[in-house]
């Protein structure tokens, strides 16, 4: 049976999640909450802003204007999260709503129309949207990350090991698969 768009979106996004997760485990708590000075964001920061977003973005996904009046998006880049355990709990709500509402969807979903501040856009439009920013910002978490550090440990394949890497992928038959299916296998939550 073929993947379909949804099925190959969400390990897609679950990747990303998988990413920042593996992130948080290898930096001091404290790292968190570090700016490198007051125009710029902390990975804490930028949690809040991708729980915002997706709190607002898909609850009611399919029936309400993605960006809904209870939001107060300015408030998401206050620095007011003091703990890891705060800052972790909205970073799980966020994925959970936002993956909850994905997986219920069907492929006769995706050219139904949605409204993003009455922007009108397919479903199909509104998922790539955050495929585009959801990643962006993890990527600053990781880029934060990986300077705070004592010792990074890659999320991918590590500097150097490229060629090896190549070699076992080549050494096996070739295969219909997902690109993150070898990163999320590896991954202590995986499924």
């Amino acid at each position: 049976m073929p993947t379909t768009y949804l099925e190959s979106v969400i390990k897609q996004f679950e990747y990303y999640k998988m990413l920042g997760d593996k992130t948080f485990a290898q930096i001091p708590d404290e790292k968190l909450f570090w700016q490198y000075d007051e125009n710029s964001n902390s990975i804490a920061t930028i949690i809040k802003h991708l729980w915002g977003n997706m709190l607002s973005r898909w609850t009611d996904f399919l029936t309400t204007d993605g960006e809904k009046a209870w939001r107060n998006r300015d408030a998401e880049f206050e620095n007011d999260i003091t703990t890891k355990e705060a800052l972790l709990d909205k970073w799980e709500e966020g994925w959970k709503v936002f993956l909850s509402t994905l997986t219920s969807l069907n492929e006769d979903d995706l050219d139904k129309i949605i409204y993003i501040r009455n922007q009108g856009h397919t479903v199909l439009e509104a998922i790539n949207r955050q495929l585009a920013h959801y990643p962006y910002h993890i990527g600053q978490i990781v880029f934060i990350g990986k300077m705070s550090a004592l010792q990074w440990q890659s999320l991918s394949i590590p500097k150097g090991n490229s060629r090896q890497f190549n070699a076992d992928k080549f050494a096996q038959p070739k295969q219909r698969g997902h690109f993150t299916d070898d990163f999320l296998s590896q991954s202590p939550d995986a499924k």
